[in-house]
């Protein structure tokens, strides 16, 4: 007897978002999502998640240190639509507004194993110098609405990296 079933496999994601890179600003905590094709579902775990404010130390300077964890499960029946994490990163401006400080993706790693990636960080930019005059005088740079449409362009580079 034929089973119309189609077979499925799992993907179980087990870590963390240890730290980042950004040596101009302080006080910065990150959000992480998770953006999949159509064949995907999560199973268990967080497809989102909000981590703690951090500040950097005298031993090092540069470094935020989040040890932010995640864990979830997805299963799917076609690898197209592999899962990206989107990860964003905010912390206060002059004003003590939070504004988005850096943004970036990267997909989840196709073999099993310890794996450590280093995603590259943007921030976009106002498209008209009257954008950027009135984003400086308002307070508010621009941000994404949506912050998984990251993870639908490439060769974004920025302030900062998160590892």
């Amino acid at each position: 007897m034929a089973s119309n079933n189609p077979s499925v496999f799992l993907l179980m994601i087990n870590g963390q978002i240890e730290g980042g890179n950004f040596p101009e600003y302080d006080d910065l905590y990150c959000k992480y999502c998770f953006v999949y094709g159509h064949d995907w579902a999560p199973t268990s775990g967080l497809e989102e998640g909000i981590s703690q404010i951090t500040s950097k130390s005298r031993l090092s300077p540069h470094k935020l240190i989040w040890n932010f964890p995640l864990e979830i499960t997805f299963k799917s029946t076609n690898p197209s639509g592999w899962p990206q994490i989107v990860v964003s990163v905010y912390g206060p401006d002059t004003f003590g507004n939070d504004v988005v400080r850096g943004y970036g993706a990267t997909h989840i790693p196709f073999s099993p194993g310890q794996h450590t990636k280093t995603i590259p960080m943007f921030v976009p930019e106002s498209t008209s110098r009257l954008q950027k005059f009135t984003s400086w005088l308002m307070g508010r740079r621009p941000e994404y609405t949506d912050p998984k449409v990251v993870a639908q362009g490439e060769g974004r580079e920025g302030p900062g990296k998160i590892q």
